[in-house]
């Protein structure tokens, strides 16, 4: 081979990877479309998700902990939205790439 590849570096594949598992769920990826549209409340994503409360927190919380969603509490009531800016573009690929 006489043309030098590009490769990206390691630590970004790596990123890369993690975010992928990160939203390789269903559920997922639709909490991630409603976020997309505004801030919602926990029992309003389970609703829209058709999951139940337990299961749309511990989704949540997950995408939280990795860094793509920031949450409020307010009064009893527990509001999420999109806090990573490459979420919504990584939604619009995925979209596109998979014809949804």
């Amino acid at each position: 081979m006489s043309a030098e590849l590009r490769l990206p570096p390691d630590e970004m594949l790596e990123e890369a990877a993690e975010c992928l598992k990160v939203m390789a769920h269903p559920a997922r990826l639709k909490m991630v479309n409603i976020l997309m549209q505004g801030e919602f409340a926990v029992h309003e994503i389970a609703e829209l998700c058709q999951t139940s409360a337990n299961q749309t927190c511990e989704h949540l919380r997950l995408l939280k902990g990795h860094g793509l969603l920031s949450s409020e509490r307010r009064g009893r009531t527990v509001y999420y939205k999109i806090l990573s800016p490459r979420l919504p573009r990584l939604i619009e690929c995925i979209s596109a790439s998979c014809g949804a």
